[in-house]
């Protein structure tokens, strides 16, 4: 599983999930990333073969819906929350084992195509 942080992700979390072995890019430190839209984020991490990790649900739940309706498909969407993983240094890290946690218990090549998951502690 490859993923990619939407922008509100600290790139620190991508950085001590790549020393562990994982293949995650941040928004943040992808200057072709910068400032583009959610759509456009999703587009991207499709091309990409990346689940989406966000805590913007509203937008990419439309946006999943949008993409199963039309025929589309995406890689994934992991979904947090601000409340059980906050943006702290002690945040960081609960994010950090939580998405190694789940990236552990899945298959390299098992991606979440079509799929939206809740990150848990």
């Amino acid at each position: 599983m490859r993923l990619l942080l939407d922008e509100h992700f600290s790139p620190r979390i991508a950085t001590q999930l790549r020393l562990r072995g994982r293949d995650v890019i941040a928004a943040r430190t992808e200057p072709k990333l910068h400032g583009v839209s959610d759509e456009q984020l999703l587009a991207l991490a499709t091309e990409q073969q990346r689940v989406v990790v966000t805590e913007n649900v509203a937008d990419f739940v439309e946006l999943h819906r949008a993409t199963i309706v039309s025929g589309r498909r995406h890689f994934g969407l992991i979904f947090t929350s601000p409340r059980r993983f906050p943006r702290t240094a002690r945040g960081i890290g609960r994010i950090v084992r939580a998405l190694a946690a789940l990236m552990d218990a899945r298959h390299p090549d098992d991606v979440l195509v079509n799929q939206t998951w809740w990150l848990e502690p």
